[in-house]
This record gives C-alpha cells, structure tokens and sequence, in this order.
C-alpha cells in the first residue's frame, strides 16, 4: 500500500466501510446509512482499489473482513470516531432533529427490560435518531467503546478501571424462579438437593450466582447449562428444576406456568452498571443518552 492513494480518500467511503465492517451484510449497511445496496458495492470497489485489498469477502450473506482489514479496522474506526466527537464541538445536540445513531452493548437478559423503553423514549423525545444493539464482548468493552463501535456498555459490575468510566444503574436481589406444578415448599434442604439449570454464553466456568454460593461452601447440582433464559424458561415448565436469577429478569420471563420464589438461603445481589469510555464525556450527545438510560433505571427501579 502506497501514500498516494490514501490522500485521495474520500471520507464518505470510511462511514461505509464502518458500517459493512460492523452488520458484515450489504444490506444491513445500506439500510444503516439510508443509501442502496449497490451504492455500498461500488464505495467496497473504490475502497480495494485505494487500500489494494479485498477488505470483504462474500460467504453465504456475510460479507466476512479479509485478515487486513480486521487489522486496520480499529484504527480507522477509532481515527473516524475521533472525526465525529472534533465535529461534534461545533455543534450542539438537538434531539428533536438528530439523525445520529446510538449503539448500545447490551447483556441479552437486560435488553428487553431497557431497551423497549428506551426505544419508546427516544421515538418521542428523538424521533430521527436510530438505535443499534450490539452482543456485549467483555473482553473487549474498552476497545469498542474507545473506537466508537459502542457509544455505552450496560453489563453487570465488571473490575474496569480508566479510561472507562461507569454508574451504578441497580442493584438486583436473586430469586428463585421454577414451574407452579411444582407443590412442595422450597427450604434451604430443597433447594441444596434440586437438581438447577444455570444460563451463560460462556462453555465452562462458574456463573455468578455460584460464586456467591461457593464461597459460602455450597454447591448446586447443575442438570443443564444453556445459553437463553427462553430455553430454561420452557423447561421449567416441563420439570422440577429451579432457576436462580435476579428478580427484574425474573419478572420478564414470568407467565401463568411459573411462580417466583424467595430464595432460602443468602445470597449477595447483582449489581448492573453502565459504561463509556472518557473521550466522550464532552460528547452531548452521548451524554444525553446515558441520561435516558438512568432516567429509565430510576423508573424500573420504583415500579419494581
């Protein structure tokens, strides 16, 4: 790759590439940026013709980054977001008319007890802004949020430190959730002889609840480890196993088949926060969203 192409680069092709590194779909990234799907192929053409690499290549509907452009993405991406916060300071935040959008890293099991009444907010209070969640990636929460690819993180409390900031948004006691067929009284002695499904994304390894308990030396019979509160909520329904979560997820997931149980031993709550990274503190725009989302933990919080 040589300089010269480089000082012809038109800027426009790297909110392009943004998007089609980010959806990995055409499609998605057209609709993301309000264009067509063939203006997306034709920007992807000018920009291998400048970088001199594929950048993307088609697999079944993704459009999967090429080993180049997974190097150079976060520096591009971080050079352009860099771009929008300088362009930001000359201008001032207005709801009402900002098209900006909003990517959020969210927990699954969070999404739908924040996101449908943030969306609802933002449709009165911003009805032109656009709203993007994305999987939380714990590992790399400092990176994504300091290259733009996150505007906030809401994850439970993490051991992260400057430059990402965070607040507490709640704290969440454990319950015990488990199928209303289900008649015989749950004592400590039950709960420590029921057989318990566990939910994580992650294969192996012990889930937060357990470590609680662990350190109190107790230790659950685990039937089953999957990865969707969906999945275990349907197998409550057909089973005698309990699911230890906390309560606001709990409620989500209840129905006429399941009944909420206090849990009959101690165990320390869950504490949710949310995060950003410091370069966007002066960012109005971000600002005002992480005080939606606080205005939305304050009301979850009453109505819980």
């Amino acid at each position: 790759m040589n300089d010269k192409p480089l000082q012809h680069l038109d800027l426009n092709l790297l909110k392009i590439f943004e998007a089609l590194y980010e959806e990995q779909n055409m499609t998605r990234a057209a609709e993301r940026l309000f264009i067509t799907p063939s203006a997306i192929s034709h920007a992807v053409k000018r920009l291998r013709e400048h970088l001199q690499d594929p950048l993307f290549e088609r697999k079944a509907s993704r459009m999967q980054p090429t080993s180049l452009c997974r190097r150079i993405a976060p520096l591009l991406l971080s050079h352009l977001n860099g771009l929008r916060m300088a362009v930001q300071q000359f201008t001032r935040f207005d709801p009402a008319s900002s098209e900006q959008r909003f990517n959020i890293m969210i927990h699954d099991a969070l999404e739908p007890l924040y996101i449908p009444v943030l969306f609802s907010n933002l449709r009165e209070l911003a009805p032109r802004v656009q709203l993007a969640c994305r999987p939380l990636d714990r590992p790399n929460i400092g990176r994504l949020l300091a290259t733009g690819q996150a505007d906030i993180a809401i994850d439970v409390a993490l051991p992260l430190s400057k430059p990402v900031q965070h607040q507490r948004l709640s704290r969440d006691e454990f319950v015990v959730l488990r199928g209303k067929h289900v008649q015989s009284p749950l004592t400590r002695q039950a709960y420590l002889a029921a057989e318990h499904i566990a939910v994580s994304h992650r294969a192996s390894g012990r889930v937060v609840e357990d470590i609680s308990l662990q350190q109190q030396s107790i230790n659950r019979q685990h039937v089953l480890r999957c990865q969707s509160y969906q999945t275990a909520r349907h197998l409550l329904k057909t089973g005698e196993y309990l699911l230890t979560i906390p309560v606001s997820i709990a409620r989500s997931l209840l129905d006429e088949a399941l009944e909420i149980l206090p849990l009959p031993l101690t165990l320390q709550g869950l504490d949710v926060d949310m995060y950003w990274h410091e370069n966007s503190e002066q960012d109005d725009a971000i600002a005002w969203l992480r005080q939606q989302v606080e205005k939305i933990s304050n009301y979850l919080t009453i109505h819980s």
